[in-house]
């Protein structure tokens, strides 16, 4: 459960202001106080703290805009009631509430200078602000039913919907005309009583007494009539109603919190250093390395062209490829450079003509690692003991290429390979 220090400004800096600590559950923890802003800073005691502000330097009102919110929001307002405004928008900020359950979206207009002076007097108190709300907001809206909050000739409204707004210097009866929920007479027989709405009023015993013809003429004018007295004045009745959430905070956009990143970026201090101490010694260990490596390339290098210059003095060039060099090397020296295919692949086809001695090898060639031999037998099954044999040995591949009958031997053709090739 958060508690909060609430409190409500004067109209003026000169006025005393008022404070009372209560917590988010709607109960009081303190009795309101008053005097100047310098010892409301002193009840402070680290809870945060919200700033009521006069309902009348704040123009609030709703917006109907299908937008989610952000910057793109912070940009349409000034647009989208543009028109309801006397004052030209660029001296205006524009702060927005959360949407409600019917869609529309809560908006409170205040002129930027009234936002500073407010800023400039709780700083010199020493008092940082957590919300800054219109005071009007204070007065919970009752859905299905009318509110009125009285504070001597400042008359506070709402619907229980949609509208909501201040007058000063009216009676509460001419609130509810403003607002259109007012005819100026029934027909007490044809109209449902229950139509004419109801109506709550919180004020102080003063005001109750001075409005007494007020709340009679109002009772014939409605369903209902509740007046709840505010014993202790109407900060209280103000303080838990935005201290549960309700209302507009002003300080949004160039006057909403600053992120503190020095903070947060704090506690991570020892570790980033670290961190950028194990990346600066592996950065120097792989350039200690490459230094390492780079001066025994350089070398074998030497060592390479020093040989090199034994087999072939006349040659000066520089030798960037060792590689290249020793391939051209065993070229000239006529080195075989492929697997030896064709001599092992003899002694194992020696080895299966002795076990085939009625065939006889008529001719052999050998290309691209592939060794062609025609056999003559007398008959097909001697070739395919023949190409079993090899294929035996496990490092050649044996095949019938082809069979031809003459007379009365075969004549066939065996294809020899390396295996797995």
């Amino acid at each position: 459960m958060a508690e909060f220090l609430v409190i409500r400004l004067g109209q003026s800096p000169a006025q005393a202001v008022e404070w009372i600590v209560v917590d988010d559950s709607g109960t009081r923890r303190s009795e309101p106080k008053t005097g100047a802003l310098a010892a409301a800073a002193q009840d402070v005691g680290g809870r945060p703290v919200i700033v009521l502000v006069a309902a009348t330097d704040v123009l609030t009102t709703t917006v109907d805009l299908p937008i989610r919110g952000g910057s793109k929001l912070k940009a349409a307002l000034p647009f989208a009631l543009e028109e309801s405004l006397a004052e030209d928008v660029e001296n205006l900020h524009f702060a927005a509430g959360e949407r409600r359950d019917n869609g529309v979206r809560p908006v409170a207009v205040v002129a930027h200078e009234k936002m500073v002076g407010w800023l400039q007097q709780l700083h010199e108190a020493g008092i940082e602000a957590a919300q800054i709300v219109p005071e009007n907001y204070g007065l919970a809206r009752i859905p299905g039913t009318m509110s009125v909050l009285v504070d001597g000739d400042c008359v506070m409204f709402n619907d229980g919907a949609e509208s909501e707004f201040v007058l000063q210097g009216v009676h509460p009866s001419d609130a509810l005309v403003a607002a259109g929920l007012l005819s100026e007479r029934h027909d007490d027989e044809q109209e449902d009583a229950e139509a004419r709405g109801h109506l709550i009023v919180y004020c102080e015993t003063a005001d109750e007494e001075r409005l007494s013809h007020e709340w009679i003429a109002l009772r014939h004018e409605l369903h209902s009539v509740d007046i709840k007295l505010l014993p202790d004045g109407v900060l209280p009745r103000l303080a838990i109603t935005v201290a549960s959430g309700n209302g507009v905070n002003l300080l949004q956009g160039r006057y909403g919190a600053r992120t503190d990143y020095s903070s947060q970026i704090r506690p991570w201090k020892t570790a980033a250093a670290l961190l950028l101490g194990l990346f600066v010694i592996g950065f120097v260990g792989k350039g200690v390395d490459y230094y390492r490596l780079s001066q025994e390339e350089a070398t074998l290098q030497a060592q390479f062209s020093a040989e090199y210059r034994q087999i072939r003095p006349g040659d000066a060039r520089e030798i960037l490829d060792p590689q290249s060099v020793l391939r051209s090397l065993e070229q000239g020296l006529g080195a075989a450079s492929g697997p030896q295919v064709f001599l092992p692949s003899l002694r194992f086809l020696s080895a299966a003509m002795a076990q085939n001695a009625s065939a006889r090898v008529e001719g052999i060639s050998y290309r691209a690692g592939v060794v062609d031999v025609r056999i003559t037998s007398p008959d097909v099954e001697t070739l395919g003991n023949i190409q079993e044999a090899v294929s035996e040995s496990g490092r050649f591949e044996a095949s019938i290429q082809s069979t031809d009958r003459v007379a009365d031997t075969v004549s066939g053709r065996i294809q020899i390979r390396e295996a797995g090739s």
